[in-house]
């Protein structure tokens, strides 16, 4: 049922979208006298939407034909988010004019709406594809922390999150991110979530090579929420396997030269909808653990950081938000997550969020690169 409503709010949203802007592109004489051709292509547009995971999900068997569709759906739908936005921008100009009282600009600049929100729409496209399909950069960031101890100052994270392996992030993906974080030489390994799309049966070659990544201290696995749309036990298992602790609302002590460091995880802040078993827990997470020693929480979604705080936590590393994952949407994201991106503060607690290792849905990451995080621990 929750499926079924998931698709009809979208197929809602998609229609009033596709209206506005197929109705403001006939502005242009030409598109007008060819206004049959652009709601059909509309029209096909918003089929493909809901047809591409509606049959990936219905038929996980046929998974080299979903693969195909998935480019073609993801991809659109990058390209039909650009063109929303430019769109907008460009009517909200015209808007402007008009306000102000100079309305043969806002006709002028009418005329060359077409070609600019095409232009535009198209050029960053292509950029972000190329962005996307070139893979994560490597981004080391300094966390100073003031009760660290001596043994751990300079200590190295390796923070992986949001890889969504599965129709359109394969095998030589997941490759190219195991062999830039063990170039990196991390002393602990931290994945935080949203690993997969799709079953385990279907995915286990293209995520296996994360089996090959080590660092001295532990690889440590919590989930995101796409971790639990496709038989979340199957997963855990399986990364269980590939040598990640999987922390689920608890903590193991890192112990280095006599000193000591918590290192905790939770599960996503929206397991417990589905699996109350799993729901989301700091203070869980936080129970017994040794009293001044710095505490780091491993916990998906940035929301999580009022209870981590509360919990008494240090710092938290976050992904999820994917930092909006191209522009313009870069823009709206910050609307939604209070922190989205980068190392933040609140109040005596560091929050990083990962802008995702990987992508979800179109393969575009314009101005917004992926990243494989080395967080390096220093003493205040």
């Amino acid at each position: 049922m929750r499926f079924l409503i998931f698709f009809i709010v979208i197929t809602v949203i998609l229609s009033l979208a596709s209206f506005y802007v197929g109705t403001r592109l006939m502005q242009s004489e030409w598109l007008f006298a060819h206004r049959r051709i652009v709601w059909l292509f509309f029209g096909l547009f918003i089929v493909i939407q809901i047809l591409g995971p509606l049959l990936y999900r219905l038929y996980p068997d046929r998974f080299s034909e979903a693969f195909a569709l998935h480019w073609v759906t993801y991809t659109t739908l990058g390209l039909f988010a650009s063109l929303f936005f430019y769109t907008v921008f460009a009517d909200t100009i015209l808007l402007a004019l008009s306000w102000l009282g100079r309305g043969d600009d806002a006709v002028n600049l009418e005329r060359r709406n077409l070609f600019l929100v095409g232009s535009l729409t198209l050029g960053t496209t292509l950029v972000g594809m190329a962005q996307a399909s070139s893979g994560p950069r490597v981004e080391e960031v300094e966390v100073p922390l003031k009760n660290l101890p001596d043994a751990f100052h300079g200590f190295r994270i390796a923070q992986i999150s949001d890889l969504h392996v599965g129709p359109t992030i394969r095998k030589s993906y997941v490759e190219n991110v195991v062999k830039l974080t063990s170039d990196a030489k991390p002393d602990l390994i931290a994945l935080t979530g949203d690993f997969s799309d799709g079953t385990v049966e279907h995915l286990r070659d293209d995520i296996w090579p994360l089996a090959k990544l080590q660092a001295p201290f532990g690889k440590f696995f919590v989930t995101g929420n796409h971790d639990y749309y496709w038989d979340p036990e199957a997963w855990l298992k399986l990364h269980a396997e590939m040598g990640a602790k999987l922390l689920i609302n608890e903590h193991v002590v890192i112990e280095k030269a006599g000193a000591k460091l918590v290192l905790a995880g939770v599960t996503d802040i929206s397991a417990g909808e589905g699996y109350l078993d799993h729901a989301s827990s700091p203070q869980a997470a936080a129970k017994d653990a040794p009293a001044g020693v710095p505490k780091i929480l491993l916990a998906h979604q940035p929301a999580s950081y009022k209870e981590a705080h509360a919990a008494g936590f240090d710092l938290q590393l976050s992904g999820h938000t994917h930092a909006g994952q191209f522009f313009p949407w870069s823009m709206v994201v910050k609307i939604a997550q209070k922190y989205y991106k980068g190392l933040n503060r609140h109040e005596n607690m560091w929050v990083y969020v990962n802008r995702g290792t990987g992508y979800w849905g179109p393969p575009i990451r314009f101005a917004v690169p992926s990243e494989i995080t080395i967080i390096k621990l220093v003493q205040a």
